[in-house]
Parts: structure tokens; C-alpha cells; sequence
């Protein structure tokens, strides 16, 4: 037996793996080949004859955006009342009985009602009497203004008036009649500023006695106030 030394071991089969590696990947090769070969045909065309119209293609919805939630408002507080404290009723006052009305007194009524006219009676009459007075006092009033203007009337006619009178001055006398007329007495009450119109107007008065009587003899009076301008007519 024949030793050999390490790394010198005889391969037989090395030889013949090699070879038979070889020929499997030579036939693998053909066999690829020729089946991309085969394959590489045209496809066949298919005519198809349509009878009917063909369905419409389905409407496809668009999906819907979703919808925008609001947020809650956040809720208000919640305030406690404090309790209601039931106070007691009142109790209700009773209702008054209403008065009875008082009897009439008929009686009475009527002596009411009669008192009543009389003194309506009294006060119309009243006032007749007053409107009575009144026109009474106008017309004596009325007669009284005649007669003094009659005796101014007669005084002017004999007043010589003096030269040079400034403006229209008033001069006032008291003059005292008898019940026939005739001049008592004169007196002057106001000047009118002018002593020779005044001296004229007195000499004028006790000129003109006895003066004129009124036409009703109750209307005499004993003074008369007599007022005089220069310029009166």
C-alpha cells in the first residue's frame, strides 16, 4: 500500500461531473429557445356580432364629502335659584256689609224744594231791582250831564277869553246854586295855569245868574263842579 502525501489525493470524477455540468445547461438553453419560439405566434382576432345595444355604462355617484359637524355650543352654566320660602297667606278681610240707605223723608224734601223757590224767587227779584237802579242811575246820570251842559253852555257864551292862552289848559270850580237858580258862591278848585283865563271863567259864572233850571225838578243839586277849557265849544 502506497502512501500518499496530504494535498497530492487522486479526482477520477472530477472529469465527469464537468462534462455532464456542461450538457444539462446546453439543453436547458434549447429547451428555452425553441419554447419562446412557439409563443411568439400572432393573436387570433375574434369578431363578435351584437343583437342588442349594450346596457349604459353605470353612473358612478362621486362619493359625497361629509358632512361639516359644528361643534356644540358649550352649554350656560347653570344657575341654582335659592328656593322659594312659601310665606304664609294673608288672610282676607271680610267684606263690609254695605250700608243700608236712610229713609227718605218726604216731608223734608219738600220743604226743601219750596225753600229752594223762594229763594230763587228772592234773588230774580233782587236782580230786577238792581237793573232797575241801574237804568235809573243812567238816565239820571244822562239828565244830570244835560242840565250842567246847559249852564256851561250859557257860562261860555260869556267868558272873554284873554290874547295869548298856551295849549288848552282846564280850570275847575265849585259853584253853590239857590233851588232858582241864582249864584252863591264860586270857588276856584284848580287853576289852569293862566290867571287872566281863570279871572275870565269866574266873572263869566257870576255873569250868567240866575243859571238854567233842570227839566226834572228832583235832579237839582246845590254843588255843581264845572270844568272849562279855552278851546271847548
Amino acid at each position: 500500500m502506497t502512501t500518499l502525501a496530504y494535498g497530492s489525493r487522486p479526482h477520477p470524477a472530477l472529469g465527469r461531473g464537468a462534462a455532464l455540468s456542461a450538457l444539462v445547461h446546453v439543453g436547458l438553453l434549447a429547451v428555452l429557445f425553441l419554447g419562446v419560439r412557439f409563443q411568439s405566434h400572432p393573436p387570433a382576432v375574434v369578431t363578435v356580432e351584437l343583437w342588442e345595444t349594450p346596457p349604459p355604462q353605470p353612473v358612478v355617484e362621486q362619493p359625497k364629502p361629509p358632512p361639516v359637524v359644528k361643534p356644540e355650543p358649550e352649554p350656560e352654566p347653570v344657575v341654582k335659584k335659592p328656593p322659594e320660602i312659601a310665606l304664609p297667606e294673608k288672610p282676607k278681610p271680610k267684606p263690609k256689609p254695605k250700608p243700608q240707605p236712610p229713609k227718605r223723608d218726604l216731608a223734608f224734601e219738600k220743604r226743601l224744594r219750596e225753600e229752594a223757590l223762594v229763594e230763587q224767587k228772592s234773588l230774580e227779584e233782587q236782580r230786577l231791582r238792581e237793573l232797575i237802579a241801574r237804568q235809573q242811575a243812567d238816565a239820571r246820570l244822562k239828565a244830570l250831564l244835560a242840565w250842567t251842559d246847559k249852564i256851561r253852555a250859557k257860562i261860555r257864551g260869556n267868558i272873554i277869553l284873554p290874547q295869548d292862552i298856551p295849549g288848552n289848559p282846564e280850570a275847575i270850580f265849585d259853584v253853590t246854586v239857590l233851588p232858582t237858580g241864582e249864584v252863591l258862591t264860586v270857588r276856584k278848585r284848580k287853576s289852569s295855569g293862566h290867571p287872566g283865563y281863570d279871572d275870565a271863567v269866574e266873572r263869566a259864572i257870576m255873569k250868567s245868574s240866575p243859571l238854567p233850571q233842570p227839566d226834572d225838578r228832583s235832579l237839582f243839586q246845590r254843588q255843581l263842579e264845572l270844568k272849562f277849557r279855552p278851546q271847548d265849544r
